[in-house]
């Protein structure tokens, strides 16, 4: 199978790729907006099926992923010293879990939070987009 690159020489990671990639890593970026200026949040995630979930405290991040238009999810990788590395972002809507039988099934994913404080609101990111892009050091 050929290599797809978009227009400035990146492979574009096709949507098995990106989940696979999702899967590996515990830490992500959550991109959304708060009075018309955008924000990040590192969180901690974990895969389940095709949605990510994470956990949070009320507030801010809650508050805007859930009410907001949409959110943005990031991660990468990164080799400075062979400049190579991968970016997904999952574009999508975000809802709180609140049925008892899925917030039971969220509870047991492998997912939990590096901060100390109190999280107990559970969010699911339903994907509309999963997108990759990979810069591979192919020599000289």
């Amino acid at each position: 199978m050929a290599i797809r690159t978009d227009r400035h020489g990146l492979e574009i990671l096709d949507e098995e790729t990106c989940w696979q990639l999702l899967s590996t890593s515990y830490v992500g970026r959550l991109a959304v907006s708060i009075a018309n200026q955008p924000e990040m949040f590192p969180v901690n995630y974990a895969v389940d099926g095709r949605t990510l979930v994470f956990v949070t405290a009320e507030g801010t991040k809650l508050a805007a992923a859930v009410l907001g238009e949409g959110v943005a999810f990031e991660i990468d990788a990164a080799d400075p010293l062979f400049h190579t590395g991968w970016s997904v972002v999952v574009r999508g809507h975000a809802r709180e879990i609140e049925q008892m039988d899925e917030l039971m099934a969220a509870q047991e994913l492998p997912l939990a939070s590096w901060s100390s404080h109190d999280k107990r609101r559970w969010v699911r990111i339903e994907p509309l987009t999963v997108t990759g892009r990979r810069i591979v050091h192919r020599g000289d």
